[in-house]
């Protein structure tokens, strides 16, 4: 015992010690991929090679970013967003993994419904942006339909298929075990398909900013989206890269905090 624990815990620390150089030549990467592109950007900008009004120069974005913040437009536009995406994903997400789970394992209700959900998942979220408006006003409703609506259908496609191809030697294995229908559902069923469950989820983050800017493009008065067609209105193109960059950086940000869940959460799939 004496000499196992050591060489247990030297294991472990070099499996630590190689996940941080991993991930530090990950994040060296990252920087070096965005000073790269920052360097072309002001090299393009500082050789005045495209009209400043249609694609403008970093420092010009910084600016616009940063009038935006200190007049208070920013802040009061991410706070509504964030409150719409936010309440929009955790309905379609919600929905999704339910009826993913039951579409997964239960062929009646795969039969049912399973062909027109299918139907649905072309349709982008924009074009049911009109349909929305009629059905529930130019309100909050409309635009937390039209994010859960497409968080909705990732996620369940996501967890119909990891419920659907869990392997079968798990499923003969529990039986075995002579585990009843629930305790198989909960602790083997479930687990096995968590993975897939959590890409959904990723997934269906992503698409709740992108239907988020959709949703706000039509009948809003506040939100990113709304800013955006505003810049747009007045041709400012300073303000619609700043929030762009803004829009990207905070799903960048949610995703990784989604994943770092996911990570800790379904650890069983690093192996």
């Amino acid at each position: 015992m004496a000499v196992t624990e050591p060489s247990t815990q030297r294991s472990v620390v070099a499996r630590s010690f190689q996940a941080g150089l991993n991930a530090g030549g990950s994040a060296a990467r990252s920087l070096l991929s965005f000073a790269f592109i920052l360097a072309l950007w002001a090299g393009v900008g500082a050789a005045q090679m495209v009209p400043e009004a249609i694609f403008p120069a970093p420092w010009s974005v910084l600016s616009a970013g940063i009038e935006l913040a200190q007049n208070g437009t920013l802040a009061k536009d991410l706070s509504v967003s964030l409150s719409r995406a936010a309440i929009g994903f955790a309905i379609g997400a919600s929905l999704g993994i339910v009826v993913g789970l039951l579409t997964g394992r239960i062929a009646v209700v795969r039969m049912l419904i399973g062909p027109f959900l299918n139907l649905l998942r072309p349709i982008p979220a924009i074009a049911l942006v009109p349909v929305a408006i009629v059905w529930f006003g130019i309100g909050e409703g409309s635009k937390y339909f039209v994010i859960s609506y497409t968080v909705f259908l990732a996620v369940w496609f996501n967890t119909h298929a990891g419920m659907e191809y869990v392997p079968d030697i798990y499923l003969r294995a529990a039986r075995s075990l002579g585990v009843s229908r629930l305790r198989e559902f909960m602790s083997v069923i479930v687990p096995a398909a968590a993975p897939y469950i959590f890409a959904g989820l990723r997934l269906g983050v992503a698409l709740a900013f992108l239907s988020l800017v959709a949703a706000e493009l039509s009948g809003a008065s506040s939100g990113i989206g709304y800013r955006l067609q505003e810049a747009r209105q007045y041709i400012r193109t300073d303000r619609m890269f700043a929030l762009l960059i803004i829009l990207g950086l905070l799903g960048a940000g949610v995703d990784l905090i989604v994943h770092r869940i996911g990570q800790k959460l379904v650890h069983w799939q690093q192996g």
